[in-house]
């Protein structure tokens, strides 16, 4: 055999390797050259090309199946970009996870704090119903340690694995599934344990570094879609708070402007008093200060008692009594009278404020009738005074006589007293 001969082994190497065939073809190459009766020192050469080509073969699939990976962490990173359906995206992570390992099956479960254990959350391969609705305690099973510890843990058979608490429900879910080989790893958010991801094989088998490693970046991408959810959750949900707080401002705003408007037109008491129930959806009544009702409206309420009238004063907010709330109408500290709710015992805070505007509404238009009512009591004593001492029947008088409801041109009594003796 000739030097050529080897030549021909070698080359046949590198063209295996260019045509990227598997590592047992690669394995064969040297048998054929032993067999063709190639002498030591050539088959040498090709047992030691044979060993640096078995090598790049190694290095070549280390580096496809870490593209597949960073693939893989990259297309589940741009799930998490886009998250609405965070169930959706752990489906995804737990496919991929047991797609990237060659697992029989992937799982993933989620801690319970107020149960002090973990249920099943996603499955993958899975064909056990039993298994698939376990629920492990703190401590309990190799899923169970590693939410207790917060470590990644590798069995490559289960049930001979005695550092695991075994129970009696864990064993049989995972017998019905067949799982022999497990390999787990925490979710974890800052140092809190949330879940725990799992491969598993129905056949022995070793779960090397890489794998672990690589298992425990999805369940870092899993635990961040679990996070971003809970976020955009708390987010959404403020957003409906502040819009409710916005829509209960704005209608706040509407129903003081409304009943503003009506005691600017000058509309009595009782008029107020039913816009004030129609927007609130309950009864009311009013009273002034002394006691003596003005209006009521839906409801046979008597006046509140003088306590829930004095803790409103005093607190300057609509006070809860026996079903009815109760506020104080003021004009400053001074108490004008009172408002009374009925039949709306759990008021919201919205309609509570609403309420206290209805009882400042109020305060404006009852000092607005005493100021009315003082000025037509001074106009009338002035209109008296002048008519009787006057001589002249002024056009002036007769106008300012007319403004008060008074006739000069109409017969009219004039009664007179004088106080200073004991006869009129």
């Amino acid at each position: 055999m000739s030097e050529a001969d080897a030549v021909e082994h070698l080359l046949e190497l590198l063209d295996l390797l260019a045509t990227d065939a598997g590592s047992e073809r690669l394995a064969a190459v040297l048998p054929a050259a032993r067999a063709a009766g190639l002498p030591d020192r050539e088959l040498d050469r090709v047992a030691r090309a044979t060993e640096w080509a078995l090598r790049i073969r190694r290095t070549l699939t280390a580096h496809r199946r870490r593209e597949a990976e960073l693939e893989a962490l990259f297309d589940t990173a741009n799930d998490l970009a886009g998250v609405r359906d965070p169930d959706a995206v752990l489906r995804s992570i737990v496919r991929r996870a047991r797609l990237l390992l060659g697992a029989d099956i992937a799982y993933l479960s989620m801690n319970d704090p107020g149960e002090r254990g973990t249920y099943m959350r996603v499955t993958d391969g899975s064909i056990s119903p039993l298994f698939q609705q376990v629920r492990l305690g703190m401590g309990e099973g190799l899923g169970g340690l590693v939410a207790q510890t917060a470590q990644p843990y590798v069995t490559a058979d289960y049930f001979a694995d005695d550092r695991f608490n075994h129970t009696g429900p864990i064993d049989r879910a995972v017998r019905d599934e067949g799982l022999v080989a497990i390999l787990g790893v925490p979710l974890k958010l800052d140092r809190r344990v949330i879940g725990v991801l799992y491969a598993a094989n129905r056949s022995p088998r070793q779960f090397p570094p890489e794998e672990v490693a690589l298992l425990s970046s999805l369940a870092d991408h899993a635990a961040i879609a679990l996070d971003t959810a809970h976020l955009l959750e708390e987010t959404r949900a403020a957003g409906e708070t502040i819009r409710a707080h916005n829509e209960a401002m704005r209608r706040a705003e509407d129903a003081h402007d409304r009943l503003t408007d009506l005691v600017l037109r000058g509309a009595d008491v009782p008029e107020v008093a039913a816009a004030v129930a129609k927007v609130l959806d309950g009864g009311i009544v009013v009273h002034d200060s002394d006691g003596a009702e003005l209006a009521r409206i839906g409801t046979s309420r008597a006046l509140a008692p003088r306590a829930a009238i004095n803790a409103s004063r005093a607190s300057g907010r609509a006070i809860p009594q026996d079903g009815t709330w109760v506020c104080a109408v003021l004009a400053g500290r001074e108490l004008l009278g009172s408002i009374t709710l009925t039949d709306r015992p759990d008021l919201a805070d919205a309609d509570r404020r609403l309420f206290e505007r209805a009882s400042v509404v109020t305060a404006l238009l009852l000092l607005l009738r005493r100021t009315v009512a003082e000025a037509e009591n001074k106009v009338r004593g002035e209109l008296i005074t002048d008519l009787l001492t006057s001589e002249v029947d002024s056009a002036a008088l007769r106008a300012r006589a007319r403004r008060v409801g008074v006739a000069l041109g109409a017969a009219l009594v004039v009664l007179a007293a004088d106080g200073r003796g004991d006869r009129l």
